[in-house]
């Protein structure tokens, strides 16, 4: 039975196991806490809430299972002053675990809905979407549905997806996903996807006129400028630059403008506001806003 962890705050606490925790458990001292918090915001800017940190002990214990490290201190020394690849690819998996969010396809329906009206007042424009985190690709594959459907073929647009975990691109590349995941329609099932047989049933693989559609790519948005083409139509940005301390996010939010056509589109998150960067973009509606 998993170990239900109490959190207190006050300088030396402690996250302690709770009884008939297993041995896997460890101690989580509110200085390991703000030392993770630390060490995430030096790597990527990102600041890490200060109720996250049951979330927090979470993911990294898995981290220190994995590395063989027997506590949070120990990890976390060995993280801030090991060099060499071992080192990189355990910076990689730090980010990821604490960046990782839950997907779903066609999440915030009503900006697909924007989107396919955007893609159908440029239908005779070939566009470039740039979707920023892919994480396992139900985003990029919801922008490519929305415009095939919008277009009756996606032939003029093509997608570029984004993260910074290699992962998790490995698996928005093999585009399989259980069939009876969240938002899509049996209609959609039908026209984008292919149903797994055999031991692959209860999955569905994106069929590969959809899946052509989409170039994906490793990518730290906090560390522009990038090379991704040419500019940018449409961008999906979500929920991820609000995560940002603010130099680090106005950075990232001038890369994106240079990395957009004037006048495109910067879709970002239903609680997100970029009105502190007006010089560089414009609202247009709830969580989209236009280049300057």
């Amino acid at each position: 039975m998993s170990a239900v962890l109490t959190v207190a705050m006050r300088p030396g606490a402690r996250v302690a196991p709770a009884a008939g925790a297993t041995e896997s458990a460890f101690s989580f001292a509110a200085t390991d806490f703000e030392r993770v918090r630390r060490l995430m915001y030096q790597r990527t800017g990102v600041s890490l809430g200060a109720g996250k940190q049951v979330t927090i002990y979470s993911r990294l214990a898995r981290r220190l299972r994995a590395t063989g490290h027997q506590s949070f201190g120990s990890y976390l020394r060995w993280l801030e002053h090991a060099s060499g690849l071992a080192a990189a690819l355990e910076w990689r998996e730090f980010v990821a675990c604490l960046t990782a969010d839950v997907n779903s396809f066609f999440r915030g329906e009503h900006q697909f809905l924007a989107l396919a009206e955007e893609i159908s007042r440029r239908a005779d424009q070939d566009l470039r979407i740039w979707c920023c985190a892919a994480s396992t690709g139900e985003e990029a594959y919801s922008i490519a549905m929305t415009a095939t459907e919008t277009l009756g073929g996606g032939h003029r647009v093509r997608i570029v997806a984004s993260d910074i975990d290699t992962r998790m691109l490995t698996t928005a590349a093999q585009g399989v996903y259980p069939a009876n995941s969240p938002g899509l329609s049996r209609e959609r099932l039908q026209a984008h996807f292919l149903p797994g047989k055999g031991l692959d049933a209860g999955l569905i693989r994106v069929k590969p006129g959809l899946a052509r559609l989409i170039e994906f790519r490793q990518l730290e948005l906090s560390d522009s400028p990038w090379t991704l083409g040419e500019p940018f139509d449409i961008v999906f940005c979500r929920n991820v630059v609000d995560r940002l301390d603010a130099a680090t996010r106005r950075r990232t939010l001038e890369g994106i403008h240079a990395a957009m056509k004037p006048r495109g589109l910067l879709f970002i998150g239903d609680p997100e506001d970029f009105g502190e960067a007006s010089d560089l973009l414009v609202a247009r509606r709830n969580s989209i806003y236009e280049r300057i």
